[in-house]
């Protein structure tokens, strides 16, 4: 959050827009990446960067900033597309780099080359516990700041996860707030063919967790999550946002052969379109 005012529901539906627009011409400029999980978390990342964390874009490493890590690294673009927008790198030059040598977008996020990101991620699973690390410690150094990561659901089959997910409430991180980006896909199918995972926040809470299940394309129930998910004392929060793969892309959404595909000229083309 900022001093400036926040922007209203209506702006920040603007906002994802925009991300998804932009996203979707640097995965067309690249020829490579993953449009379908990128396009399903904007709502999220628009809400979380615009509207609810303290972030300093011309000083990424400032000590009182919340931290975001994107677990599912493979939706990179999202990731990228909102941070340039925000500031962090010179988003004219950058987003024609996306997974080109040399550049600051690589396929995967790195901390140590793109400035706004956290954490190495892209092998799965992994993302909570490096969240739970920098949520420990900031309590231990008793500084005021949250940590927020992104999940997929394909990605809460890993074993790893339900360890650092016990881990999560054992040590009472509740300055922790996860979303799991619930499209119910994965690149080989439906999450529920390959191994279900529901009923997934009956798990969470058993898991003891305070955990909250919303549209996740409803800017108003995000918005109305994160206000609740600060209220809650003792325990990590996590919010099960129900998404469409390919969000916004009326030949996209709901397919998963869009998981690690990209628009050619004439998708791009009606997908601008849509997202006009």
């Amino acid at each position: 959050m900022t001093t400036q005012a926040l922007p209203t529901i209506e702006e920040l539906q603007n906002i994802a827009k925009e991300i998804r627009r932009e996203l979707l011409k640097m995965l067309h400029k690249s020829g490579s990446g993953h449009s379908g999980g990128s396009l399903s978390s904007a709502d999220i990342l628009a809400c979380l960067y615009y509207h609810e964390m303290k972030v300093k874009p011309e000083d990424p490493k400032w000590e009182g900033r919340d931290r975001f890590i994107l677990s599912k690294g493979h939706a990179a673009p999202v990731l990228y597309t909102t941070l340039g927008l925000k500031g962090y790198f010179n988003k004219e030059e950058q987003f024609k780099q996306l997974r080109k040598i040399g550049s600051l977008l690589r396929g995967h996020p790195i901390s140590s080359v793109t400035p706004g990101v956290e954490v190495c991620t892209g092998s799965l699973g992994q993302g909570l516990s490096q969240a739970n690390g920098i949520a420990l410690s900031l309590k231990l150094d008793k500084l005021d700041a949250r940590v927020y990561a992104v999940l997929g659901d394909g990605e809460c089959q890993e074993g790893m996860i339900w360890e650092a997910a016990m881990s999560s409430a054992h040590w009472n991180l509740d300055n922790l707030c996860i979303f799991v980006d619930k499209n119910e896909l994965q690149i080989d199918g439906k999450v529920k063919d390959i191994k279900n995972i529901d009923p997934l926040g009956k798990k969470f809470d058993a898991f003891g967790w305070y955990t909250i299940e919303i549209d996740g394309h409803s800017i108003e129930a995000i918005l109305n999550a994160l206000k609740e998910a600060r209220t809650v004392k003792g325990k990590p929060t996590c919010i099960i946002a129900h998404t469409v793969k390919g969000k916004g892309v009326s030949f996209m959404e709901g397919k998963h052969t869009w998981h690690g595909a990209t628009p050619n000229d004439e998708q791009l083309a009606i997908a601008l379109e849509e997202l006009a």
